[in-house]
């Protein structure tokens, strides 16, 4: 067996998650799997409990359930030990956990039987610089956002690609996303869909004041320098999947680069990006059919 110790991470505190997370542990258990579990609530998993930051040292494989959150916090405590993870879905829309739960015990199950697919996902790696020093650092499988902060002004930055001026920019910030991450926050702001297999990332001026100021894709191995340009009465900050990297001043730079590591999703037979796409975005489907069903081509719809 080539996962012979798995780690399973959930918000255990939400029953939705604590019941998959029960049922899994059994199931591993019995099939002969040394499971390890960070909980809080006493689940009676048959689990060896072990600090979460202590989960990638000891694993083999991490399966996360819940939403794509639970699969970016799996990443985070992942990357540096080269865990791969699976994802079982028990959150809204889930590009990320792609297992739905009735089919959890069996896709595992293939799993552990050796049939199942890897796929290899960008990081990005952001790094704070202030007074000439690296002040802080995080790592993104998703994003990273710079935002106002506790303003309602605009924020004016400005951005280099490969140390080329791009533009200056006024709105709500900006989004640096991976090909993972175009189908999150960057979508909701009018960036285009980055095949995952792509070595590329996309910029999104969020909310900007000049309609001009669109979405483009870069490189990944292109270095993204960030600076915020004085103005009066705003303030900006960082964030790295959701986590605050902390505030930006017009004397930081923000560095974004390809980090030198991937993560590795584990993936069942059958698993199809654009399956995926057309089932959480609706595509091809016809509201004027009950259930929202596909449309078969050559219906007559009219």
């Amino acid at each position: 067996m080539e996962f012979k110790t798995i780690a399973v991470l959930g918000r255990d505190e939400d029953p939705r998650v604590a019941e998959p997370m029960r049922l899994l542990a059994e199931h591993l258990a019995r099939a002969g799997v040394d499971v390890i579990a960070s909980v809080e609530k006493d689940l009676d998993l048959p689990a060896r409990q072990v600090a979460e930051t202590g989960l990638a040292r000891q694993a083999d494989l991490i399966i996360a359930i819940g939403g794509d959150g639970t699969m970016l916090r799996a990443a985070r405590l992942a990357h540096n030990h080269d865990v791969p993870l699976l994802g079982v879905n028990r959150g809204r829309l889930g590009f990320l956990a792609d297992i739905t739960p009735a089919d959890m015990l069996q896709s595992v199950d293939l799993v552990l039987a050796g049939e199942y697919g890897r796929e290899q996902r960008l990081l990005l790696e952001a790094t704070r610089v202030r007074r000439g020093q690296i002040d802080e650092r995080a790592i993104a499988l998703n994003d990273v956002v710079l935002q106002r902060r506790d303003t309602g002004r605009m924020v004016d930055f400005e951005t280099r690609i490969a140390s080329r001026l791009v533009n200056s920019h006024s709105g709500d910030g900006l989004i640096v996303a991976t090909p993972t991450g175009s189908t999150a926050y960057a979508l909701s702001c009018g960036g285009p869909i980055i095949e995952p297999a792509l070595d590329a990332v996309v910029l999104v001026p969020i909310c900007p004041h000049t309609l001009s100021d669109r979405p483009i894709v870069v490189p990944a191995g292109h270095e993204i320098e960030v600076c915020v340009l004085e103005r009066a009465d705003t303030r900006a900050e960082v964030t790295a999947d959701g986590y605050a990297l902390g505030e930006l001043v017009p004397e930081d730079r923000l560095l974004i680069r390809q980090a030198h590591k991937k993560i590795t999703l584990i993936h069942p037979p059958g698993y199809d990006f654009y399956e995926i796409l057309r089932s959480k975005l609706h595509w091809g489907r016809d509201s004027r059919l009950r259930g929202g069903e596909y449309e078969k081509p050559g219906n007559d719809l009219c």
